[in-house]
């Protein structure tokens, strides 16, 4: 087939049309999606750039669940020393007591109740874990706060049973300087709660800071990589108004080129 020859002004008006309606299709693409860079074809340093951007925000997504479960797991050990505390505090309490009578009954009796008491101790240190991690029971537990694990926290658990917190079994029956051995033991196991209690709030305060640090830069990371590739809408709606006002325009403008040559034509008439 042959070719079929334009005229000069109606293949110009074509050519704008045609290039009216790439753009147009392009403002419309960016309306779509909401973004000015789609693929690497749009803008490839941008678009690498957002990728790994993004690429390291959901890394540092992902340190933050390990972050919120040494929290919790912190939160299990301190509900822990609380509980212990006061168990230990009671059985000064039955301890002093013991030490206050005379009567062999009353303080066999008293004796069966610290005996409970520090059976209790051992319970709760033992159920003082947090998804398989108790401080209260030795346990250790590394917290990474970047993507090698390079900077790291570890929290390192201590021994919160009654064995571990030194404290005298106790003959409460017969025995006072068992009684007085078993009191110095209780005053010194509750120094040890509070000294952990403090240890385990100073890990829990780095580890809250280092928690808003973390979602604070996974923020800036994320407004880094939008606004390499995120479009303005606004703008891109009036591009899309201009670019329609344009197309009205040239579709005129081919349409008077056309008629010129018409009007040729009839000379021929």
């Amino acid at each position: 087939m042959s070719n079929v020859s334009l005229s000069n002004a109606v293949r110009q008006n074509l050519f704008a049309l045609q290039g009216t309606a790439d753009m147009m299709s392009m403002t419309q693409n960016r309306l779509a999606t909401g973004k000015k860079v789609n693929s690497a074809m749009d803008n490839a340093t941008s678009f690498f750039t957002s990728s790994a951007l993004n690429s390291r925000a959901n890394d540092m997504s992902n340190l933050l669940d390990g972050i919120s479960n040494a929290t919790k797991t912190l939160e299990a050990a301190d509900n822990g020393i609380k509980a212990i505390t006061k168990l230990v505090e009671s059985a000064q309490s039955t301890a002093k007591q013991a030490r206050a009578t005379t009567d062999a009954a009353r303080r066999t009796e008293l004796q069966g109740e610290y005996d409970a008491l520090m059976t209790q101790i051992d319970e709760l240190a033992s159920d003082s874990g947090f998804n398989g991690v108790n401080l209260l029971d030795s346990d250790t537990s590394d917290v990474a706060f970047n993507e090698d694990g390079s900077n790291k926290i570890t929290l390192t658990g201590v021994d919160g049973s009654s064995t571990g917190l030194a404290i005298n079994a106790g003959d409460l029956e017969t025995d006072n300087a068992s009684i007085d051995a078993a009191l110095t033991g209780l005053a010194d196991a509750l120094v040890t709660l509070r000294g952990n209690a403090s240890t385990f709030g100073s890990n829990m305060t780095v580890l809250q800071t280092r928690q808003n640090f973390t979602k604070a830069t996974i923020n800036t990371l994320k407004a880094g990589a939008d606004n390499l590739v995120n479009a303005d809408i606004n703008e891109e709606a009036a591009t899309l108004l201009a670019l329609q006002t344009r197309q009205q325009l040239s579709s005129t403008a081919l349409s008077m080129s056309n008629q010129q040559d018409q009007a040729v034509m009839r000379l021929f008439g």
